[in-house]
């Protein structure tokens, strides 16, 4: 490609296959693109997904096993919220759980006002949920964790052992993390991914933490390649996409860049 510095070569050994997932349609991303002043509301405490998100979820569950990926995937990371945990589950995790089986489910049935039928950990990889993969942190309920001990009984087989404060210590409820703090907080979690021994890793996160740590790289590329790597998911283009899932109607953006493009709306009275 023109104005490229050229190609660099790796040993396979020393890399690792990064599936970056955004969570599916949260019920925030519903309110919050009608009127921005909805991310304030305590109504939206950890988001759960919508119905048009566990559709997603579906479709998204249906892709990865038609094209293989399934069977590939070492582990699964997620972010300890609801709704990156409920896409979580419902993407990359066994077939719906039948009661007998001895083992425990990774989610079970209605967690989260989900409707849905409990989820098993069945022929699935191994989930844990890491903190700093969360989004953007402070001021809005919706990215405010609930206790781990809340957590627990929703989600049995999701690893929690990596996160040291049962209660949500991280959100500040007059503070909001800057986007050079998520960038670093992603960048650490990016260099912890070396720490870990497998080399196929599914990672269901959030928009805002995707742009501003993806923020960081491309800068040896050309300009296109960069602006694909950091670009925020509109959920409207889909022509360099082998997904067939459902795209929802709208911006469906985090909190910060719905208020960037709606500034009428945030400031309406």
């Amino acid at each position: 490609m023109a104005g490229s510095t050229g190609s660099t070569l790796y040993p396979s050994h020393r890399c690792k296959t990064l599936h970056l997932v955004r969570h599916a349609q949260g019920i925030h991303n519903v309110k919050g693109e009608n009127d921005h002043k909805e991310y304030s509301s305590p109504e939206l405490f950890d988001a759960h997904l919508s119905p048009l998100g566990w559709e997603q979820v579906s479709n998204l569950r249906k892709h990865v096993h038609k094209c293989g990926l399934a069977k590939k995937i070492d582990l699964v990371i997620t972010s300890p919220l609801l709704r990156t945990m409920q896409t979580a589950v419902g993407v990359f995790g066994g077939e719906s759980y039948t009661d007998g089986i001895n083992v425990p489910p990774l989610m079970v049935e209605n967690a989260g006002n989900s409707n849905h039928l409990a989820i098993s950990s069945l022929n699935c990889p191994p989930f844990v949920a890491v903190e700093q993969c969360r989004e953007h942190l402070g001021v809005h309920p919706c990215d405010k964790r609930r206790s781990i001990s809340d957590y627990r009984p929703l989600f049995p087989a999701i690893d929690f052992s990596l996160i040291e404060s049962d209660e949500d210590v991280l959100w500040k409820a007059d503070v909001r993390e800057k986007n050079e703090e998520v960038a670093s907080r992603g960048m650490k979690f990016i260099n912890w991914l070396w720490t870990r021994e497998e080399k196929e890793i599914a990672i269901v996160t959030h928009s805002g933490f995707l742009f501003h740590t993806l923020s960081n790289f491309g800068k040896d590329c050309h300009p296109t390649i960069k602006e694909e790597i950091c670009k925020h998911m509109l959920g409207l283009d889909s022509s360099n996409s082998n997904y067939p899932g459902k795209i929802p109607q709208g911006l469906d953006l985090p909190s910060d860049v719905a208020q960037e493009k709606q500034p009428e709306k945030s400031h309406a009275n």
